[in-house]
């Protein structure tokens, strides 16, 4: 097929260190162009990465018709705003989670997608890893049986106050940068959406942004549980573990995936534990060529848009959950 043009959002460092090395791989998807809000630090970016064309202003990258497709990796603040405007301009969007900053933004983004016949599509790189394309097929297999809880664990320590996931005016907290994680991974096993969360929320004194959240997503009677623990300023965790009534798994590493050596998930039964092992694989790389043929073929985005406006109202749900210190129905 013919590379899909893509048109790069952002200088961010997520993007270079992440990114940019598969997603210049893929004989899916060609680089053209990059912006930044300066015509400097694009050019700086567009040089050292080998980006042929750069751009000062979001808006200058988004009127060049070269441009099929573009990734935002920008603060969250800004997700809506900038994808509406992509949109607009008749690209294909490929966005950072979280999509946007509740599901009332991320309703529009997709109406605005389907009213243009466009992509829109929350990165959730994870899910293309074939760890977890094993993991939920031994699930959805009923090895372990019917799933009765998931806990998802996810944190890191930045104490640092410049940085945007510690400044509320970009949208920064743990919720947003890895709770967003856990809620999808959570509903993504339980196959279901939770009927009802409750949250309970410390707040950084200095920035204001959640820096421990803990929440418990309730899938109805007779479905599973998912609780989860995420924090900006606590050692680096991750770890993933779905326990059926006839046994578990556990995702070892499951949303950071080293992208060069293999990665592993643990499954238990009676019949003892073993370890299933998956990769060497890029998740980023697979993200973005499937997102790029789904493109080329005209075909729907690999994951559902209305995904991520599902877990943008648990999210939602979530936040509301903190003030009134209640269980809040979906």
């Amino acid at each position: 097929m013919e590379s899909v043009r893509w048109g790069i959002l952002s200088v961010s460092g997520h993007y270079a260190l992440r990114v940019h090395l598969p997603l210049s791989r893929l004989p899916e998807a060609r680089i053209v162009a990059i912006a930044s809000r300066g015509k400097e630090r694009a050019s700086a970016a567009a040089a050292r990465l080998g980006i042929a064309k750069p751009y000062g202003s979001y808006a200058d990258l988004l009127a060049d018709p070269e441009i099929e497709a573009v990734y935002i990796p920008l603060p969250n603040t800004l997700h809506a705003e900038v994808a509406l405007a992509a949109l607009e301009a008749g690209k294909h969007v490929l966005c950072e989670k979280p999509l946007a900053m509740d599901a009332l933004e991320a309703r529009l983004m997709a109406a605005r997608a389907r009213e243009k016949g466009l992509l829109l599509m929350e990165a959730f790189m994870y899910r293309f890893h074939p760890q977890w394309l094993r993991a939920k097929e031994i699930l959805d297999s009923g090895e372990i049986g019917k799933p009765r809880f998931i806990n998802v664990s996810f944190s890191y320590n930045n104490a640092d106050p410049k940085n945007i996931r510690n400044r509320m005016e970009t949208g920064g907290g743990a919720l947003y940068d890895i709770g967003c994680y856990a809620v999808s991974a959570s509903r993504w096993l339980a196959g279901a959406e939770p009927r009802q969360v409750i949250s309970l929320v410390e707040r950084d004194a200095a920035f204001g942004t959640d820096s421990l959240s803990s929440g418990i997503l309730d899938f109805g009677p007779g479905g599973c549980r998912a609780t989860f623990n995420v924090s900006t300023r606590a050692f680096p965790v991750q770890r993933v573990e779905v326990t059926g009534d006839k046994g578990s798994i556990s995702v070892i590493l499951p949303f950071n995936a080293f992208s060069d050596v293999p990665m592993a998930i643990e499954v238990s039964t009676s019949l003892g534990t073993r370890r299933i092992l998956s990769g060497p694989a890029d998740q980023y790389g697979a993200l973005f060529a499937a997102f790029s043929k789904a493109v080329r073929s005209g075909t729907p985005a690999p994951t559902p848009v209305e995904d991520g406006i599902a877990n943008m109202a648990v999210l939602d749900a979530l936040f509301k959950s903190e003030k009134s210190r209640c269980w809040e129905n979906l």
